[in-house]
Formats: structure tokens, sequence, C-alpha cells
């Protein structure tokens, strides 16, 4: 249980973690979801009956194969115009500390946390990720530089993403923790490039990620990005998050 609580609550999840420290912190890789489970074992030993922190209340994944089998196919790509950002996006510019008393689990609240999304990016950002007066996104794919989500352990940022229709955030290393709430939560995927893809596609670029092979395709320039495979985390966020795939997977009462 507490292995768990750990997992739903990103400030247990290292006694060397504050607040203070996470601008400095090492940023996240692909390879930070196998620390959850260094041991190897199954999610059932992970999972409790604690209950969840955030509901996700809709759907944000594209290309889903409906099953009721938490081994069934999971989403397989993603598709449409990106936004795109540099290094050093930080929570309080996703989501900004105002708006932190909307309540995930109240779905018109969860829906106005999408129009907060990456409102506090500075000025220099002429496009705005949510259009004022609309509660979701045009870009389903944000493609950001290095330490995406550094900051506070709030969980609204990823929320606030997936609650604005993003599907997917394409960055070159994420914050820890903005890694493990967007899988803990189900929200958006964390996907690593292989290269630094912000500096060669522009918002609005029509992308395309594959998930079963690792690329990321613009097909406004014509190029191609290798992309790290999302691992172990792949099921979890399609589920809709570690309890829902708990859940699904039976290990805990549905």
């Amino acid at each position: 249980m507490a292995t768990i609580a750990s997992f739903a609550n990103p400030n247990t999840f290292s006694s060397t973690i504050t607040r203070r420290h996470l601008r400095q912190q090492p940023p996240a890789s692909i390879s930070t979801f196998n620390a959850f489970n260094s041991t190897k074992q199954p999610f059932k030993t992970l999972i409790s009956h604690k209950t969840p922190t955030v509901i996700r209340h809709a759907s944000v994944i594209a290309a889903v194969a409906a099953s009721d089998s938490p081994s069934s196919a999971p989403a397989t790509s993603f598709h449409g115009e990106c936004y795109v950002v540099r290094d050093n996006i930080d929570t309080d510019q996703i989501i900004p500390a105002e708006y932190l008393t909307l309540v995930p689990s109240k779905p018109d609240e969860y829906k106005k946390l999408g129009s907060y999304a990456l409102v506090g990016l500075p000025e220099s950002y002429e496009t705005r990720f949510v259009q004022p007066g609309e509660y979701r996104t045009k870009y389903p794919i944000i493609i950001a530089g290095d330490n995406f989500g550094c900051g506070s352990s709030r969980e609204h940022a990823p929320v606030a993403l997936g609650a604005a229709g993003a599907v997917a955030v394409v960055a070159e290393s994420y914050a820890r923790i903005f890694f493990r709430n967007s899988v803990a939560t189900g929200e958006i995927y964390p996907l690593e490039s292989e290269v630094r893809v912000c500096d060669e596609c522009k918002t609005g670029d029509v992308v395309t990620i594959e998930l079963e092979k690792s690329i990321l395709i613009n097909h406004t320039t014509g190029k191609q990005y290798a992309l790290k495979p999302i691992g172990d985390a792949g099921p979890v966020i399609e589920a809709g998050g570690i309890f829902a795939y708990a859940r699904k997977a039976g290990m805990i009462p549905a």
C-alpha cells in the first residue's frame, strides 16, 4: 500500500525531492517508469484499494481499440496539429497556481481547467494553446524541449493538458514528477524524442505519432523522428491511469 500511495502522490516519490529542489532535479526519461516497479514485479503488487485523487472524465485518446481486456492493443497513433514550446516549461506555465482551486473530479471544473492549459506561457508565445473563450485546444500534440513540466508537483498540470484535449507531449526530457503524474492520471502520453524536435517543428505543423513504431512524422516538413518506446507506462495511460488500469485488470474491485 505504501508503494501505490507513493505512486498516486508524487510528493512522496523521493525523500530527497522538495519543492525547493524540483527545478534542479535531473530530467526524467521513459526509463523512469521502470523505477516505479524496479523489481519488475507485476502491477498487482503496486495496487491497493486507496481511492484515486484524480478522476479522468473525458477520453483524450484517439484511435483506441475498445476492449475489456487489459492486455488488448493500446492506442496506436495520434494525428493533428502540434503546438511547439521550448525548454523548462514549468507547471506554473502549464497551469498557474490561481486555478488550482478547480477540482478535476467535478466535470464542470475539469472542463474549465482545460481552458487555462498553458495560459501561463510568456507573451513571446503569440499563439495561444487554447483560444480565449474556448475550453479545448486545436493542438492535440505538444512538442517541447528539455525539462518539460519542471516546478511544483501539482497533478493539475497533466490533467489540464488532457482536459484541453491534448493526447501526447513529445519532449527532449521531462521533470520526473510531471512524467509520473502523466502516467498516474492517464491524462497524456509523455513521449521522449531521440533528437531535439522542437527546433525543427513549428506550431501548426501537422504531425502523426505512431506508438507501435515509436516515430513522429511531420507531414508539413516531410521529416520523421525516432521516439523512445513508452514501455510499461503505455497500458497504464491507455487504461486511464493507474487505478483504472488496476480495475480493468481485476486487481481491485470495479
